[in-house]
């Protein structure tokens, strides 16, 4: 049973956003839909709670809209626009100072949430449209993945990138820092996960990748890579309607998390123990999944379309409570 997660305490944030325009907030530990928000002009392409919890970044078509966690105003309060085609990532600095992006357009982007006339302050530009944004943990690197297979490191300090190509013409979809640094995961449009052991990367020193593991994660196209908060875990998601979960001690597989129609995995998140999963899904369903024994323990449903990205902050909640 997972019913102490999140039970007694409001700071529990878990949200979704799909294909049906909407975005929905969930009583974690009930399944409960405590409040839906309209996203009318676009799909949902990705979702991140601000570090204060106080506002809810949605990427969609040509735009990211602000929500506000705090009401019960089912519509944006801000909107980043003046971008063109699809974003497909967002997240925000450790402090909330500013949030990046990345998207169709060729570009990553820097935008200063402290200031008042919503501008992208810097741009980083690449070949190809990209699919994925990562922030180092040292909050001064900005990793991007792009169609074109190009992995890059982008130095925020001296605006100097450093390039690396895993695997020709295989377009990369995610990429994953652990929470000390010490790893970097990788997915492609192959279901290969590639997997550097990272050096450097405080004080002047730019972060080095060393080349460690590939694996050969999944049978068709890989969509998202998370690290567990413990780092002892990595879980990787696809179109193959499956989520593994791999050991970071040695990478092999530890789990398979896998139902009947769930259809493509588009989205995932640990809780902050580590124990349990969420997973969101082509299916119309969004899920929580028990680590060690790979069973579902809540299924989320709502939305009336595909399921394609998710938000969790529940930093607060111990395992004890998880499992009460």
């Amino acid at each position: 049973m997972v019913e102490g997660i999140g039970s007694n305490n409001d700071q529990v944030i878990f949200a979704t956003g799909g294909y049906d325009y909407t975005i929905k907030l969930w009583q974690a530990h009930s399944g409960i839909c405590q409040r839906t928000m309209q996203h009318a002009d676009s799909q949902v392409n990705a979702l991140e709670i601000m570090p204060d919890k106080q506002l809810l970044a949605a990427a969609g078509h040509q735009h990211i809209r602000m929500y506000d966690l705090n009401s019960n105003n089912p519509t944006a309060i801000i909107n980043y626009e003046s971008i063109l085609k699809n974003i497909t990532s967002v997240g925000f600095q450790e402090d909330g100072k500013w949030m990046y992006t990345g998207g169709e357009d060729c570009s990553a982007r820097i935008w200063d949430l402290r200031s008042r006339n919503l501008q992208c302050q810097r741009l980083f530009q690449v070949s190809a449209p990209v699919n994925c944004v990562c922030l180092h943990p040292n909050q001064a690197e900005v990793i991007v993945g792009d169609q074109s297979g190009v992995i890059h490191v982008w130095d925020l300090k001296t605006d100097h990138n450093e390039q690396l190509i895993p695997e020709a013409e295989a377009s990369i979809q995610s990429i994953a820092v652990d929470a000390d640094g010490s790893h970097m995961a990788a997915v492609n449009n192959k279901g290969h996960c590639y997997i550097w052991s990272l050096t450097g990367g405080v004080a002047e020193e730019p972060t080095k990748l060393n080349p460690k593991h590939k694996i050969e994660a999944h049978r068709r196209y890989a969509l998202r890579c998370k690290f567990s908060p413990d780092s002892k875990f990595l879980v990787t998601t696809s179109a193959d309607s499956s989520a593994r979960i791999w050991r970071t001690s040695d990478f092999s597989l530890a789990q398979v998390l896998k139902l009947e129609g769930q259809r493509w995995v588009w989205d995932v998140a640990f809780s902050a123990d580590s124990q349990y999963v969420f997973t969101a899904s082509s299916d119309n369903f969004a899920r929580l999944w028990n680590v060690e024994k790979g069973t579902v323990e809540r299924e989320y449903n709502g939305h009336q379309r595909a399921v394609t990205a998710l938000a969790l902050c529940d930093e607060v909640v111990t395992s004890e409570a998880i499992a009460s």
